[in-house]
C-alpha cells in the first residue's frame, strides 16, 4: 500500500515536471506558480521513495543470500546487513507516512501577524508589547525579517494593537501555532498591594496572500490619506503619508502609517488588504478542517485560549497539548522553538490518525 502511494506521487512528480515546461502553462503565471510549488513539495517525497525502494531491494538480496549461500561468514554478513536494513526500513516507513500527509499550500507563505491587547487594561497593552518582543527575538533567531504595518501604542507602554509582516522561508507553517488568546498572570506595575492579576492579548497569524491569490479591482477600493500620528494622537509628520484603504464590497478597512512615503504605505496596505480578503476564504477551509477533527492544534478559532505565562512560578503552559515549561524568561526572549516543535508533532500525529495511512 505504501509503495503504491509513493509510486502515485512519483508519477505525479514526473507529470508536473513536464507541465511546467509547456509554453501554455508558462504563459498562465497563476497556474505556473501553483505547479512549481507542487513540484518542489513532491521532490522530498520522491527522494524518499527512491531511497525506500533501494532499501527493499537490498533486503531482498540479503534474504536471497541467506536462503542460498552455504558459506558461514557470508551468511553472517548478510544476516547483520538484513538486521540493519530492517531497522532502517521501519524508520523510513514512519518518515514517509508523515511526508505523505497533504501539505497545506499556505505553510510556505509569509505571514501577517496581529497582536491586540485584550482584557486587563494597561497591563494587557504591556503584555502585547512583551509578545511582540518575544516574536521579534524569535524571528531574529530564525533569520526572518519583520516589517511593521501599523501600531497603536498603549498609554502605559506596549501596544493596544500592532500589525506586522514576517518574511522568510516557511514562516506561516511555523507561526500559525501562535494564533489564539495568550494569557499572562503577574503583578502589574500599577499594583500597589502585590496581587497577581490576569490579563490577555490575542494573536492572529494570517498567511500573506500573493498577487495571484486575490485580484483586487481598483474601483472597489476607496483610498484616504492623512497625517501619521504617534502616542496621544500628536502628528508625527505634516505630510499626508498615512494610508487608509476601504474595500467597499467587504467593508474591510486597512491602515498603514509605518513609512514616511505614501507610496510605500499604500503598497504595504494593499498587501494586508489582499491578505485579509484571502483569509475570508481561508477561514472557511480552516473551519471545515476543525469540524472534522476532535482537537485542532493550529486552530482556526482565534478566540481560543492557547497559552498561559505565569510570572510568579516562571511557568509557561500550552493548553492545546498540556505542555509546561519552567523557563519563562528564556521563552520571552524568543526561545519558543521547543513549544512549536511539540505542537507540530502533536498535529502531525493527529493528522496521521485521521488520514488512515
Amino acid at each position: 500500500m505504501l509503495l503504491e502511494k509513493l509510486k502515485g506521487v512519483a508519477d505525479r512528480f514526473e507529470e508536473v515536471g513536464r507541465l511546467i515546461t509547456e509554453p501554455d502553462i508558462i504563459k498562465d503565471m497563476k497556474r505556473y506558480v501553483k505547479l512549481s510549488k507542487e513540484y518542489k513539495g513532491l521532490e522530498k517525497v520522491v527522494k524518499a521513495y527512491h531511497e525506500y525502494s533501494n532499501i527493499l531491494s537490498n533486503i531482498s538480496s540479503s534474504k536471497q543470500i541467506l536462503d542460498e549461500e552455504k558459506d558461514g561468514e557470508l551468511r553472517e554478513m548478510a544476516k547483520e546487513e538484513l538486521d540493519q536494513l530492517t531497522t532502517k526500513r521501519k524508520d523510513m516507513e514512519e518518515e514517509i507516512k508523515f511526508l505523505l500527509l497533504p501539505v497545506d499550500p499556505e505553510d510556505g507563505k509569509n505571514a501577517i501577524v496581529e497582536i491586540r491587547a485584550g482584557a486587563g487594561g494597561d497591563e494587557a497593552s504591556i503584555f502585547a508589547g512583551d509578545l511582540f518582543r518575544m516574536y521579534t527575538k524569535y524571528c531574529d533567531i530564525k533569520g526572518w525579517k519583520i516589517s511593521l504595518n501599523n501600531q497603536t501604542e498603549g498609554t502605559s507602554g506596549g501596544f493596544k494593537e500592532i500589525i506586522f509582516k514576517v518574511s522568510g522561508a516557511g514562516v506561516y507553517g511555523v507561526m500559525k501555532y501562535e494564533s489564539g488568546v495568550h494569557r499572562v498572570q503577574r503583578v502589574p506595575q500599577t499594583e500597589t498591594q502585590g496581587r497577581v492579576h490576569t490579563s490577555a492579548a490575542s494573536v492572529a497569524v494570517l498567511p500573506e496572500a500573493e498577487e495571484f491569490d486575490i485580484q483586487l479591482i481598483p474601483s472597489d477600493i476607496r483610498v484616504d490619506t492623512y497625517c501619521s500620528s504617534g502616542p496621544g494622537g500628536q502628528s508625527v509628520n505634516t505630510t499626508y503619508s498615512a494610508i487608509r484603504l476601504t474595500h467597499e464590497p467587504s467593508g474591510i478597512v486597512v491602515t498603514c502609517q509605518d513609512q514616511k512615503s505614501q507610496i510605500k504605505n499604500k503598497d504595504k496596505a494593499m498587501v494586508e488588504l489582499r491578505t485579509r480578503l484571502y483569509n475570508l476564504e481561508y477561514q472557511k477551509y480552516m473551519d471545515d478542517i476543525t469540524s472534522k477533527r476532535k482537537t485542532m492544534v493550529s486552530t482556526g478559532d482565534r478566540s481560543a485560549k492557547i497559552r498561559t505565562y505565569n510570572y510568579p512560578q516562571g511557568r509557561m503552559t500550552d493548553h492545546r497539548i498540556t505542555f509546561t515549561l519552567y523557563n519563562l524568561p528564556s521563552i520571552l526572549d524568543g526561545n519558543i522553538q521547543e513549544i512549536i516543535d511539540k505542537l507540530t508533532i502533536a498535529e502531525n500525529i493527529e493528522r496521521l490518525k485521521a488520514s488512515g495511512i
